[in-house]
């Protein structure tokens, strides 16, 4: 039983590595525009509430949300919904601080990976033939891993299979 679980996890870990093996330019490239669209749909709907907080803010408005509500203080009650208008609009823009320098930072990946794509790309050997000559490390790695999962996978079936014949007996 100890065995079939060390086969398991030394198969898993196998498919974990080959899962992590890095990932094309061009799919980064993909991937960071895809995160920088995202992003700029949120900064948009944070601008948008922003600009509502703003306009809520202003003595007219503040007045017109409290018309409905009586109280023997309108004073501290007008007070009490423009802190929390406040903190409402700085909260909204701490928001929208952060996503911009997550943005510079995306843009800034952008460029990078953009550059790494067109390396790429330049590099790229016209040849089928010299492509299976120049295998990358990566590939061979994962050659290597792979043969390795199919021994152990190999061996786990193996190991299975003398258990259930001495079951049998």
């Amino acid at each position: 039983m100890r065995l079939q679980f060390a086969l398991v996890l030394i198969l898993v870990s196998l498919v974990v590595v080959n899962a992590q093996e890095r990932t094309t330019a061009a799919e980064r490239v993909d991937q960071v525009k895809s995160q920088l669209l995202e992003l700029q749909g949120k900064e948009e709907a944070l601008r948008a509430r922003a600009a509502q907080l703003e306009e809520a803010l202003k003595p007219e408005n503040i007045e017109r949300s409290l018309a409905g509500v009586g109280s023997t203080r309108p004073e501290e009650l007008r007070e009490t919904r423009r802190r929390q208008l406040t903190i409402e609009r700085d909260g909204v823009l701490a928001q929208l601080r952060i996503l911009e320098n997550s943005r510079n930072r995306l843009e800034t990946a952008l460029r990078e990976a953009e550059g790494r794509a067109y390396q790429e790309s330049a590099r790229q050997t016209p040849d089928a033939t010299q492509a299976l000559v120049a295998q990358s490390p990566a590939s061979r790695r994962w050659l290597i891993s792979g043969a390795i999962g199919l021994g152990a996978l190999a061996l786990m079936a193996g190991f299975i299979i003398y258990r259930r014949a001495i079951k049998l007996r």
